[in-house]
């Protein structure tokens, strides 16, 4: 008696594990995967792709979705809507003027043709395009670096695309210089510390730990970059506004210095469900307030001008969490 009531038992036992099986798979498998290209770990990308992406895991802890979010530190905005493109990335951090090119297959995406399939989920924080020199180098503005030392930039990175277009402005070409190199932002303060550069620019969001870096174990300052030219430019390129740099925010930088420069958006493809681009996009404005204060390029940010400065269609989700924001019509 007692022997059959186990076996029955047992057997219970063992079809309600079964049972449990088939929830257990389709939770799995319902699991997503996503992926946020940023930049170098010492720029402002890198930390912003992760404050996302722990906003999003916040959201799959409280099963309110599945998706996991990593982040991959990369060679910023060029490289990332390459990858993009090529299905290697899910999302990136992009600079609007290089999503804007990479749209309608301009500057360094001619070859490659436009890619009308980018979509944007939403901006963040204001970027500036920000000159950093030598206090031994006599360079008081962007004017004076003709025969300097200078760091154009990573190859393939928006911060290098950006200068060089304002170059072309100018007239100037990597000759105009009496050194001209391809550090990466990591590179960057060291060789200026070190004598082996007299200037770079980084296209960055503020306070930068390339700049603090600078200005802590050097003699170096952030440089005004203003003029005619530089307006000309502006109006030739809309989606790069004026900036403004905060004095005090760097040692050796006491008063606010103008300069210009875009934002960056959160970008992605058509191809990325409605319900990822929906999850995402809340899980970042529902927790705005946590999120800027994750880093403090982000302390700025307002659900109406993170809807600024885009410059390619929005996608589907982050438009369904936009109305029922009330944000957007």
């Amino acid at each position: 008696m007692k022997s059959s009531l186990s076996l029955k038992l047992a057997c219970a036992f063992v079809i309600s594990a079964m049972l449990a099986l088939p929830d257990l798979t389709f939770a799995q498998s319902k699991q997503e995967f996503v992926t946020v290209g940023t930049g170098g770990v010492t720029g402002v990308y890198y930390p912003v792709g992760g404050a996302i992406c722990r906003l999003v895991d916040k959201g799959r802890r409280a099963k309110e979705h599945n998706i996991r979010c990593t982040v991959e530190s990369t060679g910023a905005s060029v490289f990332n809507v390459n990858a993009i493109r090529s299905g290697d990335l899910s999302m990136g951090i992009v600079q609007s003027d290089t999503q804007y090119y990479a749209y309608n297959g301009t500057e360094q995406f001619e070859a490659a043709g436009p890619d009308k399939d980018l979509r944007a989920l939403f901006s963040l924080q204001s970027e500036a395009f920000t000159l950093v020199a030598r206090n031994d180098a006599d360079i008081k503005t962007f004017d004076d670096l003709p025969g300097k030392r200078m760091n154009l930039g990573d190859p393939g990175s928006g911060n290098r695309n950006t200068l060089e277009l304002l170059m072309k402005e100018y007239g100037w070409t990597p000759e105009t210089y009496k050194l001209a190199t391809d550090l990466k932002p990591a590179e960057m303060a060291g060789a200026l510390c070190d004598n082996k550069i007299d200037a770079y620019v980084y296209v960055v969001g503020h306070p930068n730990g390339s700049i603090q870096e600078a200005a802590n174990t050097c003699s170096s300052h952030v440089v005004p970059v203003v003029g005619p030219k530089v307006e000309e430019f502006m109006k030739k390129y809309p989606f790069y506004p004026e900036a403004v740099i905060p004095g005090g925010m760097y040692k050796g930088t006491d008063t606010d210095v103008k300069t210009f420069g875009p934002r960056a958006t959160l970008l992605t493809n058509a191809s990325l469900s409605d319900d990822i681009a929906y999850e995402i996009t809340k899980a970042v404005f529902a927790n705005l307030d946590e999120f800027k204060k994750l880093h403090p390029a982000l302390a700025d940010l307002t659900p109406e001008n993170m809807l600024e400065g885009n410059s390619v269609p929005y996608h589907p989700g982050a438009i369904k969490y936009f109305k029922e924001a009330g944000l957007m019509e």
